[in-house]
């Protein structure tokens, strides 16, 4: 990972750790201030894909607020970050509605249901309101994180539209992408516009959703400035855009250690990280991380499946080949670690879950922040 000092984080990290690298998340955050000073874009921080809250007072020096999933993500955002606060989910419980309106600056309601059934809370309650609409223009490439796809549940259709009452209603937010670069939003927002952009007529707000991977090399962050100065100057709106990856990008590094090496038709390395419990992401979409050394399987001498500690039978993260013969005790780095990692882990089987740490490459100081015990597990449950 280019500007991380690996072979430093690995002589001070305990294993398993999740470390992230502050510097590399500075850098982030100053492309991202770059696109909010040259387009007047509000951007917020998704904190479904990263929600470490021991580095929020870095975070919120630059970015507007957070976004946020249910009424605890908005709780944490509102606690812990102290900006702006947007609330959306697919759907609410009354009892949702009543404790979001007491924390969050925008609600953003997925079907004309629910922002009727919950009208007499919300009306006159200062909270700004809005509708998730869905494009019906799909960009994705996996299914299950295409907002997009057929028969989605996330997002109005334009055809519900007709005939309805928009009291009250202050903006409209649309999320289609998901680690994509700039040219797939530019379509994106032609096909809205059709669809949509009468709508915004008389509105405050307009929120372009996440999946921006502004920070990633190759984005073209003058298109993106040239687009949100379009719509602000077309429709005398604000404009929000609300990454999580975005932020987290390149800064975080998964640390584990070989526990074992077995042989069972290949060599098969068991590590003291599980692709069930720490990077879900490997089974569900799926995800090969990179690794620090690691190639291709067959790409250097030796080849070795890598799998964790579960019972699980598919607890397995995948094949990788390296230059010598993984043994115990030799320590392995997963490479961008830090979205969508921490925030899916789960403790089956009571495996350990990893220390989460900081790295200040000003300093060369690493910092345990939270390591986790027995009475972690033990009190998810009862």
């Amino acid at each position: 990972m280019t500007g991380i000092d690996i072979p430093k984080i690995v002589e001070l990290a305990p294993s398993p750790a999740y470390v992230v690298d502050l510097g590399r998340l500075r850098h982030n955050l100053a492309v991202l201030d770059q696109v909010q000073q040259k387009s007047g874009a509000k951007i917020l921080m998704a904190l479904k894909a990263f929600a470490m809250w021991s580095t929020f007072p870095l975070i919120r020096q630059t970015l507007q607020g957070v976004c946020a999933s249910s009424p605890w993500e908005a709780r944490l955002g509102r606690e812990e970050f102290g900006r702006e606060v947007h609330s959306f989910a697919a759907a609410f419980k009354e009892s949702d509605v009543a404790e979001l309106l007491g924390i969050s600056n925008h609600l953003v309601f997925n079907s004309f249901n629910q922002l009727e059934r919950f009208r007499p809370l919300w009306e006159g309650s200062g909270v700004s309101v809005g509708l998730r609409v869905n494009p019906e223009h799909s960009e994705g490439h996996t299914a299950i994180y295409d907002p997009c796809a057929p028969n989605s549940r996330l997002g109005i259709p334009a055809a519900e539209f007709e005939g309805r009452s928009l009291s009250g209603v202050e903006g409209l937010h649309f999320h289609t992408l998901c680690e994509q670069l700039f040219e797939p939003l530019e379509r994106t927002i032609k096909v809205f516009e059709q669809k949509f952009g009468h709508y915004l007529q008389g509105m405050k707000w307009l929120n372009l959703g996440g999946g921006h991977h502004i920070t990633r090399e190759g984005y073209d962050i003058d298109g993106l400035v040239k687009l949100v100065n379009y719509l602000r100057t077309k429709y005398d709106v604000e404009v929000y855009l609300e990454p999580g990856e975005a932020i987290a990008i390149g800064t975080g590094l998964l640390v584990a250690e070989v526990l074992d090496v077995v042989d069972n038709g290949m060599a098969i390395a068991i590590l003291d990280v599980s692709a069930t419990c720490h990077m879900p992401d490997v089974l569900e979409m799926p995800y090969r991380p990179a690794i620090t050394a690691g190639f291709e399987p067959g790409e250097k001498p030796y080849t070795c499946r890598l799998g964790g500690p579960s019972c699980l039978a598919g607890d397995v993260i995948g094949d990788w080949s390296f230059e010598q013969p993984l043994k115990a005790g030799d320590r392995l780095v997963f490479e961008d670690m830090a979205h969508y990692t921490m925030v899916k882990t789960t403790t089956f089987n009571g495996i350990q879950h990893p220390h989460l740490c900081t790295y200040e490459p000003d300093t060369g100081q690493l910092t345990v922040v939270r390591s986790f015990g027995y009475p972690d597990f033990r009190d998810r449950l009862s």
